[in-house]
């Protein structure tokens, strides 16, 4: 358990702050004129996935979260839940809420591996790949002088999600997206 000074407190750390694990999502240390330094934080609450803004003066201190991570594997989804299993035993299963898996929980594919992180031995969310390949099950036809809108269009990949791709990916394509934002990174030739 190490203590933070004000400015160490910086992106991807994790605080705890009132019994709470917290993900640290920007920090910005800057001074008011005459006044004392602050960082400006943007806070997300590792167990409700709430993010709150917060200002650190320059006499307050952090605690830093402890956070432990298990292997885990995704195995299906339906009416809302999300099944997992422990990798070495897939008997060992367990369900986790739409709200916990996140909105990057629309790029997993069956059987993929993923990191759950735990605060004190309480499952509080996931960490997943930060890029993954996916393939293009529906992709509307180029239509020319579509180039004049950016030249962009909505396809859909393997998992149900949409993702907004250049014109030339075409059905049965292999693209990768970036699981943070939901964008298309490149199309993968294989």
């Amino acid at each position: 358990m190490s203590i933070l000074e004000y400015n160490e407190i910086t992106e991807k750390k994790f605080i705890v702050m009132d019994g709470t694990p917290y993900e640290v999502l920007s920090s910005h240390v800057f001074r008011k004129q005459q006044r004392k330094p602050v960082n400006a934080t943007k806070l997300k609450n590792l167990m409700t996935g709430k993010v709150t803004e917060y200002s650190f003066h320059q006499s307050e201190k952090a605690e830093e979260a402890e956070i432990d991570s298990k292997e885990v594997k995704y195995l299906y989804n339906n009416r809302g839940k999300w099944w997992f299993s422990e990798v070495s035993d897939p008997s060992k299963r367990f369900e986790v809420a739409e709200e916990a898996v996140g909105s990057q929980g629309k790029f997993l594919k069956p059987n993929t591996a993923v990191k759950q992180l735990l605060f004190r031995e309480k499952p509080m969310g996931f960490q997943f790949p930060i890029t993954v390949e996916l393939k293009v099950t529906e992709a509307p036809p180029a239509i020319k002088g579509d180039t004049a809108t950016g030249g962009q269009k909505v396809v859909t990949v393997e998992t149900g999600a949409t993702v907004n791709a250049p014109l030339f990916v075409n059905e049965g394509d292999i693209i990768r997206v970036n699981t943070d934002t939901g964008e298309y990174r490149e199309r993968v030739n294989k």
